[in-house]
């Protein structure tokens, strides 16, 4: 599950979480998303995400700014994904965006069916990532012996990560 990692951001009345796959883009965290989804705009600024190693038992919160992708790094990595998410890409782009109503699960196979991406193959405008930068980062290990957990806080200044233990 390191692949994997839940972001948080203020909705409009209540917290908004999505689980989304952490890529490693030039060793630095990103995630990629498509600019017609209702989560695209509010994590264009800053992230809450959260991550959860079951193996080893250790849970990672990390409060990063964002940055925009390069557009020739999400045109290539975007041609490694497979086929059906690019089939999804291009139906935001061209039939309706992520999160809209739609009147069955049929209807929506049927119109992704027939989306006709073009040729040669290439992401779509609307195809965005976003470089996570952290400036808070916490780290929860759940495997301790003894039951109690081990916490630590690391914070980004002067371009260190300064280490403080926390009550867990």
């Amino acid at each position: 599950m390191a692949n994997l990692c839940t972001i948080g951001h203020n909705g409009d009345t209540t917290a908004e979480m999505r689980t989304l796959v952490l890529r490693d883009v030039d060793n630095d965290l990103a995630i990629f998303i498509n600019s017609t989804s209702p989560k695209w705009r509010p994590l264009s600024q800053s992230v809450s995400l959260l991550t959860y190693w079951p193996s080893i038992q250790v849970q990672f919160r990390i409060l990063a700014n964002t940055s925009y992708v390069a557009e020739d790094i999400v045109a290539e990595s975007w041609l490694l994904r497979p086929d059906p998410p690019k089939r999804m890409d291009w139906f935001y782009s061209s039939v309706t965006a992520q999160s809209s109503p739609i009147a069955s699960r049929e209807r929506l196979l049927e119109q992704v069916a027939a989306i006709d991406p073009p040729t040669p193959l290439i992401a779509p405008k609307t195809a965005q990532g976003l470089i996570l930068s952290p400036y808070q980062m916490e780290r929860l290990d759940l495997s301790q012996d003894n039951g109690v957990h081990d916490r630590t806080l690391y914070l980004w200044q002067q371009d260190n990560w300064v280490e403080t233990t926390l009550v867990p």
